[in-house]
């Protein structure tokens, strides 16, 4: 996992992004953004962005954004943790294999900077 905690003006939109974060997946990269309008009101975008490979070697990606609203972050965070948890309850073992890959990549991190 990879995140910036870097706090720059984005002219474009004229937004600040305030915390980044991004989590890599394979073929798949999914970023959080904690962003701040011009009034100072936070919200988040989630993007997913998948890498896809033409027949001819070349390289695209396709984009998905969500815009996830101050006023609906503890709604989003009860039904996420509600999701998260039914998968967990119906499927332990997956859950089991993740976290301990999780727990060596970590560990592995570690072992690299020394």
């Amino acid at each position: 996992m990879n995140t910036e905690h870097k706090s720059h003006k984005n002219t474009e939109e004229g937004e600040e992004r305030v915390l980044s974060k991004a989590i890599k997946a394979g073929r798949r990269t999914y970023f959080l953004d904690v962003r701040a309008t011009r009034a100072d009101d936070y919200y988040i975008t989630i993007t997913e962005s998948r890498r896809h490979t033409a027949q001819d070697g070349s390289v695209s990606f396709d984009r998905h954004k969500l815009f996830l609203y101050k006023e609906d972050f503890s709604k989003f965070e009860e039904g996420l943790h509600a999701a998260i948890e039914f998968v967990r309850h119906c499927k332990p073992d997956f859950f089991d294999e993740h976290e301990r890959a999780s727990r060596q990549a970590a560990i592995d991190e570690e072992f690299d900077k020394l």
